[in-house]
């Protein structure tokens, strides 16, 4: 009978419990209170939250990836084989983070995985290989090796881990070859095709979810203010200090400049163009940055209102603006390909971006694709927006959520929310002393790309000091030149630190 409730409680997922789902499950609660109770970015915060709880669960056939063929992560030398053909693999049943290099694991843990004994937490038969890469030889001026039995490594040699369940079907290397970065070292195979989140995660790693939400986006935009009133396109650029500010200040931290490129960007208060960026210069800080781009563009009522006041004088927010002249239909199309063409000949990598966002708004403004314009602008932006904000979810495991970095990426975001936000009404401050036409500085802060989250405040704030007064179509201007100028920006981070696309 003991034995047989033995079995029963092992085949249930109570023995993979640990302390970081219980501290993940509070934070998956703290995001359903922001979006049910707060309604902060319902549409976004909701499946984030649900794809949390599914990543802090023993879940099976949601997240597992399929077998396939193993790659070397990095050009240099296969220093050790343990995958061997016909070797049986299994993965934890909760999705792990797993240790990188040698000195990562403490020896008598790696003793044990070089053993083939089953260590808690690594699943069985998971080591594949161990490779000492051509940028860690470079790099180690004093190598430290360790030895085992007649085997000695660097601590800086890297670990290969299968990623999915299953067995060696070929092992293509042996110790001592030199390999690149890319090439074919091993097969695994298994009966399964892969989790349902694996594939819909694909749209996020093939860099598909955020360009289609672009197209939503575009065809729910009228930049008509902008074309009305072109100096606020001022605003939307002196926002993007936020973003170079906290590149900065990730810098500063210690982050990586890749890292801290796309750190930067939640300054935007974008959350597509964040994982966008996140996913093509730091991966494994995705979530994080994610999480912290929507939730900030949710707490924008909340974390501008201050700035705003702070920055300005009673008298500069009751500044009443001039009426917006007509846009005909021509001028927007015109703008739209302009736009379009400029801004992919300046930044390339900002193709996908502003070419969909222009691409949604050309349906919208050309009068003849309704159908396609409702489209983009209700069932494929749900869809996508269910996609997106559940794969985000889906990566918020704890060993990968619950760490230093995360911490100091919320406390970048808040600190570059509030640079981009002070910018833009410092920059309609210096644009007054200059212009007769006065431009109220509230609709500065529109100059992040929350759309139109970020225009409502501007308005709400105006007619907070003078009730008669309506900024919200002014505000507008700003607030869709700094999605365009956002996209640039991280067309630019692309350029510089992570190649063409």
């Amino acid at each position: 009978m003991i034995d047989l409730l033995h079995r029963l409680y092992g085949n249930t997922g109570f023995g993979y419990l640990d302390w970081r789902m219980f501290v993940m499950w509070a934070v998956v609660c703290v995001l359903l209170y922001l979006a049910v109770y707060k309604k902060f970015e319902p549409l976004l915060l909701v499946p984030i939250a649900f794809g949390a709880i599914l990543a802090n669960l023993p879940t099976q056939g949601i997240i597992n990836k399929p077998a396939a063929i193993v790659r070397s992560p990095d050009a240099g030398e296969i220093v050790y084989v343990a995958a061997q053909a016909g070797q049986s693999i299994y993965l934890n049943a909760v999705e792990k983070v797993m240790p990188t290099t040698v000195g990562d694991l403490d020896p008598d843990t790696l003793q044990l995985i070089l053993d083939g004994e089953i260590v808690e937490g690594f699943g069985e038969g998971t080591l594949l290989y161990i490779l000492r890469t051509q940028e860690s030889v470079a790099g180690d001026k004093k190598p430290i090796e360790i030895k085992f039995d007649q085997q000695s490594f660097r601590l800086s040699d890297t670990l290969v881990w299968a990623e999915a369940s299953g067995r060696v079907v070929d092992n293509s290397v042996q110790a001592g070859e030199h390999v690149v970065k890319g090439q074919a070292i091993g097969e695994l195979h298994s009966d399964h095709t892969g989790g349902l989140f694996h594939y819909i995660q694909m749209g996020i790693l093939l860099e598909i979810f955020p360009p289609l939400i672009f197209l939503g986006v575009g065809a729910l935009t009228d930049f008509g203010p902008l074309i009305a009133n072109p100096r606020v396109l001022l605003l939307g650029a002196a926002a993007q200090f936020g973003v170079f500010g906290t590149f900065m200040g990730a810098q500063l931290l210690g982050f990586s400049t890749e890292a801290s490129g796309a750190i930067g960007i939640i300054g935007g208060a974008d959350g597509p163009t964040s994982i966008f960026l996140a996913n093509s210069l730091a991966p494994e800080l995705l979530a994080p940055i994610a999480v912290a781009a929507y939730s900030y563009m949710a707490l924008v009522p909340v974390i501008q209102p201050p700035i705003m006041r702070a920055l300005t004088t009673e008298k500069e927010r009751k500044i009443r603006m001039k009426s917006l002249r007509p846009v005909s239909r021509l001028e927007k199309l015109v703008f739209g390909v302009i736009v379009t063409i400029a801004c992919i000949l300046l930044v390339p990598p900002a193709a996908p971006l502003i070419g969909m966002l222009m691409f949604g708004n050309f349906l919208r403004e050309c009068k003849v694709t309704e159908r396609l314009n409702k489209a983009a602008q209700n069932e494929l932006i749900n869809v996508i927006t269910i996609f997106l904000g559940a794969s985000v979810g889906i990566t918020m495991t704890g060993d990968r959520f619950l760490r230093s970095e995360t911490l100091g990426i919320l406390v970048l975001g808040v600190a570059a929310f509030g640079v981009a936000t002070a910018s833009g009404i410092v920059m309609a401050k210096v644009m007054n002393l200059f212009s007769k036409n006065k431009i109220n500085p509230l609709i500065g802060s529109a100059g992040v790309s929350a759309v139109p989250m970020a225009a409502r405040v501007s308005q709400v704030e105006g007619q907070k000091a003078d009730p008669g007064n309506f900024l919200l179509m002014h505000a507008m201007g700003p607030n869709v030149a700094g999605v365009i100028g956002t996209a640039l920006v991280a067309g630019f981070f692309l350029t510089m630190f992570g190649g063409t696309h």
